[in-house]
């Protein structure tokens, strides 16, 4: 029984380590899918090596966050591993056995629980905010909440292949900002990473794009290969963008009347 119940502390210590983990990366502006990878690769040691992982390292929190996960996750599952074996090994009775058996699904129901709880996530945010605030220069925003990614905006990234619309054409060429999407930034093989490229930049074939706007639109230009189909969906979404800001002079006005 006491290996069964140190089977559950480690798990659910080792859970709620790599959940901060991911949580304080989040809040360095990486996306929460990328942290929660990354937060559970580190506290595993499975080692990815990837450009992500590179940026990673090369920012002094992340790279914090990552040594201690690193270090706190080869002690942690060697004592998960130890302690699942002794459950179900020492005790000599079969009631042991499933008691332990038991006490193992109970408490990883109460794991899997407080890892997808938004008011777990809510609460560890805060106190995350805090000590980041505290005991580091960064300066702390919810890039998802200021970019209103919820609400149908994304950003994404593509590498830019020869056949693609993108390719080789300048950004004024493509006037991709009357489409309501825009061009954060080029990251180009063996050079610098270009933020905020401006009109006259031409986007060449293998570089990776960083794109903001509608996720119907992102997708759209993704799609697009060279030819007229392309020019004909890049008018729609002109049009479509067009239709967008109208409504919502409209409705500015209308509030401003009532008001």
């Amino acid at each position: 029984m006491i290996a069964a119940i140190t089977l559950f502390l480690v798990v659910s210590l080792s859970a709620l380590i790599t959940k901060i983990a991911a949580i304080a990366l989040i809040h360095t502006g990486l996306s929460t899918d990328s942290a929660r990878f990354q937060a559970r690769s580190a506290y595993t040691g499975a080692g990815f090596s990837t450009a992500e992982s590179e940026k990673i390292m090369n920012h002094p929190v992340r790279r914090k966050i990552i040594y201690t996960l690193m270090l706190v996750g080869n002690a942690g599952i060697v004592t998960v591993m130890s302690s699942l074996i002794l459950t179900f090994v020492l005790p000599d009775t079969l009631a042991s056995k499933l008691y332990g058996l038991l006490i193992v699904i109970v408490g990883m129901a109460v794991v899997w629980w407080a890892i997808k709880s938004k008011w777990v996530d809510r609460g560890l945010s805060k106190v995350i905010n805090k000590m980041l605030k505290r005991y580091t220069k960064l300066e702390i925003t919810d890039f998802a909440a200021v970019l209103h990614l919820k609400d149908d905006y994304k950003i994404s990234e593509k590498k830019v292949s020869e056949d693609d619309w993108i390719c080789n054409n300048t950004l004024k060429e493509l006037n991709l900002i009357e489409e309501g999407i825009m061009i954060l930034g080029i990251d180009r093989e063996n050079e610098e990473y270009f933020g905020s490229p401006s009109g006259d930049f031409k986007i060449l074939p293998h570089d990776v794009v960083t794109v903001y706007g509608k996720a119907e639109g992102i997708q759209s230009v993704y799609k697009r290969k060279k030819g007229y189909q392309a020019e004909f969906e890049h008018e729609k979404f002109v049009k479509k963008e067009e239709k967008r800001k109208s409504t919502e002079e409209e409705k500015q006005k209308s509030d401003t009347t009532e008001k």
